[in-house]
């Protein structure tokens, strides 16, 4: 399991019903302005926790969904201080999301100068797309994914203009099973990252069967008059789904992921809903695809499309409301969680040849970080001590 956040225990002892039932509606709000889903969860606005609301915003990055929520005009008024606090929220994103912007146009430079073909994931570039906004969602480092035989060449790509691999990444656990490498250049004034992948997904969880095929289907969005590689369309989707599932694996919340699910499903017709339906059965991915749909229909509420149509049989023995605290609040300890290998049996499609094959990827994964992290771990608490 992930490492919990400290405000975990304070928002459990909390129940924070009220501020997560305010948070909801400001996502809806955000997604369906047009519905009118203004009273903010039935709520007094004084009545609520702006600490409490804050650390859910935050813990689920949907901070900025709230502020352009509220900007909407509402019923509800907002409690005091948090438009404040949103505000402070938006300005430390939009700072932290242009430095991820000059870094990817400086590591597009320099792997394009080295012809290896890239293409960048999520991020700022991502945001524009589904948005029309750069800096919806803080993003700290620049994630990019290379095939998995151009990994080498673009790692001493990105060394040669000062990147070198973090010491936690350089185990066989990493590069083998994780698929990436944090890569950190510090010029003594601010550090900066790059997620460097040929995965896609942690073992536990169905991985795309063909990595190469996001790399094919790349499109190209345009930076200070760059032409940048983006995943296509049908791949943010996927990905955001397959985010999803990583964070509900991890127990964490994930409702940010979840906007981003609703925002490229939006963006698709209904025969573009039925090609992206195959495409991730090629992937094999096809239950992954429904779990993010499934989470985007309780959090957001239903479309009534193809691909929500879909989404209703999976995990069926967890309710929505049960599914809706797991994504945004799984912090409750009123929730009853599903055994994991439950949950990969489901997304692997019930398939005992896939089951098995998963599993066993996960085992080794377990296996392997048991052997190589642990001495790691273990030398460096001796060296500090």
């Amino acid at each position: 399991m992930a490492v919990q956040d400290a405000s975990y225990d304070r928002l459990r002892a909390a129940g924070c019903a009220d501020e997560v039932a305010y948070v909801q509606a400001c996502l809806r709000l955000f997604f369906s302005p047009a519905a009118g889903a203004a009273d903010l969860g039935g709520t007094p606005a004084p009545a609520i926790s702006v600490a409490n609301v804050a650390d859910i915003a935050r813990l689920n990055k949907v901070a900025v969904f709230v502020l352009k929520a509220l900007a909407l005009g509402t019923t509800g008024a907002a409690p005091p201080g948090l438009p404040a606090w949103l505000d402070g929220y938006r300005r430390r994103t939009i700072s932290m999301n242009a430095a991820c912007i000059g870094d990817s146009l400086a590591i597009h430079q320099v792997l394009r100068g080295r012809q290896i073909d890239f293409v960048f994931l999520k991020g700022p570039l991502q945001q524009h797309v589904l948005y029309g906004d750069h800096f919806m969602k803080p993003s700290g480092d620049v994630d990019i994914l290379v095939s998995p035989a151009g990994f080498a060449a673009a790692r001493d790509a990105l060394r040669s203009v000062g990147y070198e691999v973090a010491g936690k990444s350089r185990s066989v656990w990493w590069v083998r099973f994780l698929g990436e490498q944090h890569m950190v250049r510090d010029d003594g004034v601010r550090a900066a990252t790059v997620d460097l992948h040929h995965r896609l997904q942690q073992p536990g969880s169905p991985s795309p069967r063909d990595i190469d095929g996001f790399l094919r289907r790349k499109r190209e969005v345009e930076v200070a008059g760059t032409a940048m590689p983006l995943i296509s369309a049908s791949d943010m989707l996927l990905l955001s789904c397959i985010s999803v599932a990583k964070a509900f694996f991890n127990r964490e919340p994930c409702a940010g992921y979840v906007c981003d699910v609703r925002a490229a499903a939006d963006r698709l017709s209904e025969a573009e809903q039925q090609k992206v339906l195959d495409h991730a059965a090629e992937q094999g991915l096809a239950d992954t695809l429904l779990l993010g749909l499934r989470a985007a229909d309780v959090l957001l509420g239903g479309t009534a499309t193809l691909l929500s149509d879909r989404a209703t049989r999976i995990l069926a023995r967890i309710e929505n409301a049960d599914l809706f605290h797991m994504v945004i609040a799984p912090w409750l300890s009123s929730l009853c969680w599903p055994q994991r290998r439950a949950v990969l049996w489901e997304l692997c499609g019930r398939e005992p040849v896939r089951y098995l094959a998963e599993a066993g990827w996960a085992a080794s994964a377990d296996l392997s970080r048991r052997i190589f992290e642990r001495p790691a771990a273990i030398a460096s608490a001796r060296g500090n001590g």
